[in-house]
């Protein structure tokens, strides 16, 4: 592989007392979809904005196509483009206006009919941004994103608060930007955002990288085990859980208890055994494959969206 597209080398940032950042490091290759996962406060977004040149890491290194975001100016502005966490623009700003006003920021600029029709809102064109929809408004700062023919593109938590089938729209959008060989830093805390549509993962937490690889390698490195969540009526002999035959790590969480067990089978056998035992009675069992969740858990001990 060549010389990373983005690069991230121990990178700090505190807000007062609390600390965002505390050595995050990972690098990106050029046309890769790369994703940030981690749940709200991890870091995630202090990383996207040191990146955009949005903010000033206390500390670490922090490399876009080679510049710094910081010092590099408007050289740095023409080869990214993002979507932040929350976009608004002018209430009576028409569509094709909000494009054509963006395009004109920039000496190189994507074709704004173009952009139009690659986003579904050729009819809204002339729309005031007040009367579209929120998946609209999305597909418009995406475009806004595009206008400049970026190498890099940014997207803070894109499909936050959209409904299921304007995130499959979203889904598609990143798709082909992948095909076109544009490099894009996704954050999310959507486990099933990260592997649909990451070429490979940082898992963020604390302000640290904890796990990093493709979502195949982070599921790969609970291989073996499968995912046992199980409610019962009344509680279980403290430490109990986790002594039952095949359980490789357990963790209690709203009420049900996760098990990753390296065999299965003989951990349900054990489980109902356990049960009759203390004359308990077993609500309710659920089995699963490994996800990214799994690894989330096994390496902080809670849940991604807790």
């Amino acid at each position: 592989m060549g010389e990373p597209i983005i690069q991230v080398e121990n990178l700090y940032k505190n807000y007062g007392a609390v600390e965002a950042l505390r050595g995050a490091s990972f690098a990106v290759q050029e046309g890769e979809v790369f994703g940030l996962l981690g749940p709200n406060g991890a870091g995630k977004t202090s990383t996207i904005e040191i990146l955009e040149g949005l903010r000033t890491a206390d500390r670490g290194v922090a490399r876009v196509c080679g510049l710094d975001p910081e010092k590099a100016g408007e050289k740095f502005k023409e080869i990214i483009g993002a979507v932040l966490q929350a976009t608004s623009l002018p209430q009576k700003l028409r569509v094709r206006e909000a494009l054509d006003l963006f395009a004109n920021f920039y000496p190189k600029r994507a074709d704004v009919g173009m952009l139009l029709k690659r986003f579904q809102l050729e009819e809204k064109a002339n729309a005031f941004y007040s009367e579209l929809s929120g998946g609209q408004k999305q597909r418009l700062a995406l475009a806004m994103a595009l206008v400049n023919d970026p190498r890099v593109i940014f997207l803070d938590e894109p499909t936050a608060g959209l409904d299921p089938q304007v995130r499959r729209e979203i889904y598609d959008i990143i798709a082909e930007l992948r095909g076109s060989k544009k490099t894009v830093l996704i954050t999310t805390h959507y486990i099933e955002e990260a592997e649909r549509l990451c070429d490979r993962v940082a898992i963020i937490d604390h302000g640290r990288v904890i796990a990093l690889g493709t979502p195949r390698e982070l599921k790969q490195g609970s291989a073996g085990t499968t995912r046992i969540e199980v409610r019962v009526a009344r509680s279980l002999t403290n430490g109990l859980m986790g002594k039952l035959d095949g359980v490789a790590s357990c963790h209690e969480f709203d009420g049900a208890w996760v098990l990753s067990s390296t065999r299965p089978p003989a951990t349900i056998v054990a489980l109902v055994k356990q049960l009759e035992a203390e004359n308990n009675e077993l609500q309710s069992l659920e089995m699963f494959s490994p996800s990214l969740e799994d690894v989330f858990i096994e390496l902080t001990g809670r849940r991604l969206r807790e």
